[in-house]
């Protein structure tokens, strides 16, 4: 049970960035290579808008701006799960090979099967990440002991490189079109994001998370030992499988419709944990929302720093996210 004043506070904090993310969707809207007067935005969105800026408005940015949000909180969620499962600071989507399997299925696809129906992406991207978090889970385990946390990560980060280098090779195989649409999408680019990407996405997204709060409590406990956790009732190994192909879901979803976007996955969590502490019921809501902003401001800072050029969301995360790495990297909570 929550105590009452952690509701109170998680409630204004939940309000505060949701009013956060309605402003940054604004901007989004807002801002291009033609602008839009806000009162203009706010009068479409209620359906009483001009004419003149409702194609630009429904058809271009909003559905963009709205993948982008989805994609920095299946993110965020993926590696608020992960960094609690293995009771490790540094653990996310990107560093532990999930996203790297994901793209390298996706890539494939778009490579050598270049019709293949977008609606179908999030599968092939959730097939490619979930066969790395099997063999990352299948190759921790030694002489039928239970998988080692350490193990995972450093087998994780292999798996990465591999996908990596497959990455490399299929590119060279395919025809220059396919391999520059997918030398873009590689960076996380939301560029050409439209409402046949959003609405694949938001199912995963929205089933997922409220998944995960239906078993908030019995995440929780796994951040004690295991010997505390199974000591709750809890089954530490199929839960703990659980919640890895809950997070394999949500970072394959997101990098089906949006590339690799690095660090979200990482920086959300511990923003989210430093600002309503670590119960996942509280917890969860909040990561999700910091990841979708997260995403919409580096999605605007790439269309308007470099305008008329635009420089994709994931090198601007990156930017960000690499130093922030580092912090924690030296910081007494990751060593």
């Amino acid at each position: 049970m929550i105590p009452a004043h952690i509701r109170k506070r998680a409630l204004l904090i939940l309000m505060g960035l949701l009013f956060l993310n309605a402003g940054v969707l604004v901007l989004n809207v807002m801002l291009g290579e033609r602008s839009i007067p806000p009162m203009e935005v706010l009068r479409s969105l209620i359906g009483a808008g001009d004419p003149e800026y409702h194609f630009t408005i429904f058809q271009l940015r909003l559905p963009r701006v709205l993948t982008g949000f989805l994609v920095g909180c299946g993110l965020a969620l993926a590696g608020a799960v992960l960094q609690v499962i293995t009771r490790n600071p540094l653990a996310s989507p990107g560093i532990i090979g999930l996203n790297s399997g994901a793209a390298a299925a996706v890539v494939a696809v778009m490579v050598l099967v270049p019709a293949f129906p977008m609606r179908l992406m999030p599968w092939i991207a959730f097939s490619g990440a979930l066969l790395a978090a099997s063999v990352i889970y299948g190759l921790s385990w030694r002489k039928g002991e239970a998988a080692s946390i350490s193990r995972m990560l450093l087998i994780g980060i292999g798996i990465s490189a591999m996908a990596g280098a497959l990455i490399t090779y299929l590119l060279t195989l395919g025809k220059i079109f396919r391999v520059s649409q997918a030398s873009i999408w590689m960076a996380g680019s939301l560029y050409g994001r439209t409402w046949d990407h959003f609405w694949p996405l938001l199912p995963w997204v929205l089933i997922l998370f409220l998944l995960l709060l239906w078993k908030a409590g019995v995440l929780d406990s796994f951040l004690l030992d295991v010997q505390s956790t199974a000591g709750l009732g809890v089954r530490v190994e199929p839960m703990k499988m659980l919640f890895i192909l809950i997070s394999v879901g949500l970072a394959g979803a997101a990098v089906s419709m949006a590339g690799t976007i690095g660090f979200v996955g990482l920086m959300a969590p511990h923003m989210a944990r430093s600002i309503i502490g670590s119960r996942s019921l509280v917890r969860l809501p909040v990561a999700a929302l910091i990841g979708g902003l997260i995403v919409m401001l580096a999605d605007l800072a790439g269309r308007q720093w470099f305008a008329p050029y635009e420089i994709p969301a994931g090198l601007i995360t990156a930017l960000v996210g690499a130093p922030y790495m580092i912090y924690l990297l030296l910081g007494r909570r990751a060593i």
